[in-house]
């Protein structure tokens, strides 16, 4: 196997305690933070070519979102390193209980395209901070931030404890054959399949972050304007290329027409009234992605956009109107800035639409009845939810993010991404002496044994009594 000599020489460093100190981890996690500091320029310039991003964008979640993983990594690490004591029970009262946060060993992360830096950085962080060595595969198809990475990275990270690796499907099979102690994944379920398949020959355990196509329920009762540009914005972010936009829209068809207008005056104020010239609007990432999105176009009618250039990969900013469950745009996440609009009756029947189709990555719902917002919350399942607006629950280090189901396995943002790379183990250290107090568990057994021993471990529920 070409990997097996990187593997075994990650491995070799971790098992030499290289890793563990918190001095160590440290030193590691501000490198990174220089590398954000002083290739800043690099990687604006390197998603600009790959995908159009444009540079504020790029800037918000390439370099300031993983410099506040960063700082709040660094600011709370030592507290969340320390062991974590907990209950006793009358046996062992005399003895240390705790739990030790110990790294799994040698991690792989394989990062997507559309955020090729924040979405590999981001598990690294919380993979050193918990004192593991890491490969990383950053995706192929983001040519220019992959080299940059594969170039770059060793300069700033101790190259005998993290190794980049460059690969494209081949090749990635290839290593994932190797005995990992955790594997990351971010990218599409089919492919999240391959990667817990091949996980499941060394039973390593797996973190897949998935997509899915994310509903976002517009009532009656609402700002239609706030609505508009909030699920615009969150649409058409990174020319739609991202995990958690909202995928389609259901409201009613009154909703449709007063969304319509609104819609329409958001994406001219976002992006002007030729969307292809604005310097904010970004690019389809491939020819190949171009194509996929482009079929999609034929779902509904085209109430807004529609318009494609091949050659630039530039799909306008589009809204698809009444569009069936039945039609290609609804078979499949859209992963690009089409926004269809799929009329209900109401909202029980918006709740009965979502839970019959496979858990998605965030469900969004706008009301300006709060009432409405808890019941879409309260009676369906996703990985996360965001209430009168899009995307921004991804931008807090307190909140787990992760998909369930066909959405994803595991959570990572914040300590969330520490637990994530730790191994929570638990331990006893009981006290040599003092034999007698176990004589109640030693043969031979004996009821008046079995008495005293449930008196001692035994744990009785709180705020119960008997009534004699």
């Amino acid at each position: 196997n070409p990997y097996a000599g990187l593997v075994s020489h990650l491995r070799a460093a971790w098992l030499s305690g290289k890793t563990r100190p918190m001095e160590y981890r440290v030193a590691q996690l501000e490198a990174l933070g220089r590398f954000l500091d002083e290739k800043k320029q690099d990687i604006l310039e390197a998603t600009a070519l790959d995908m159009g991003k444009p540079s504020f964008e790029a800037y918000f979640t390439e370099i300031l979102l993983c410099k506040n993983e960063l700082n709040n990594t660094l600011n709370n690490l030592s507290h969340w390193m320390k062991d974590e004591h907990v209950d006793k029970n009358l046996v062992t009262q005399l003895d240390s209980v705790f739990i030790r946060k110990d790294p799994y060993g040698v991690v792989l992360i394989i990062a997507p395209w559309n955020y090729p830096i924040h979405l590999f950085l981001v598990p690294l962080i919380g993979a050193i901070a918990a004192g593991n060595c890491v490969i990383i595969k950053p995706s192929e198809t983001a040519k220019n931030t992959e080299r940059l990475v594969a170039e770059m990275l060793s300069c700033y990270l101790d190259n005998d404890c993290f190794a980049v690796v460059t690969a494209g499907v081949q090749e990635t099979t290839r290593l994932l054959e190797n005995k990992f102690d955790y594997i990351f994944y971010t990218g599409s379920p089919s492919v999240g399949r391959i990667v817990m398949a091949a996980a499941a020959k060394h039973l390593t355990p797996v973190t897949l972050e998935l997509g899915g196509k994310n509903p976002c329920y517009v009532s009656d009762t609402c700002d239609v304007q706030n609505v508009a540009r909030r699920v615009a914005w969150g649409r058409f972010f990174n020319a739609g290329q991202t995990c958690v936009a909202p995928d389609y829209v259901l409201c009613s068809v009154e909703m449709q027409e007063k969304l319509m207008p609104a819609l329409r005056e958001a994406i001219t104020e976002f992006f002007g009234s030729n969307p292809q010239e604005s310097p904010d609007f970004g690019r389809i990432v491939g020819d190949k992605q171009f194509r996929r999105i482009r079929a999609l176009l034929c779902s509904g009618r085209v109430a807004i956009g529609g318009q494609t250039d091949e050659k630039e990969r530039y799909i306008a900013p589009t809204v698809l109107a009444d569009v069936l469950p039945s039609d290609p745009a609804m078979q499949e996440e859209i992963f690009g800035p089409i926004l269809p609009i799929v009329v209900v009756a109401n909202m029980d029947e918006a709740i009965d639409f979502i839970n019959a189709r496979p858990r998605p990555l965030a469900i969004y719902a706008f009301s300006c009845d709060c009432k409405v917002v808890n019941q879409v919350l309260e009676r369906t399942s996703s990985g996360g939810f965001c209430g009168n607006d899009t995307l921004m629950h991804v931008t807090l280090t307190s909140l787990p993010f992760g998909g369930i189901g066909n959405s994803g396995l595991g959570m990572y943002h914040g300590k969330f991404t520490f637990d994530t790379f730790t191994h929570h183990r638990g331990c006893l250290h009981r006290n040599m002496g003092l034999e007698a107090l176990n004589a109640l568990r030693y043969p031979p057994y004996s009821q008046q044994k079995l008495g005293l021993l449930t008196a001692t471990f035994e744990i009785k529920r709180k705020g119960t009594c008997t009534l004699l």
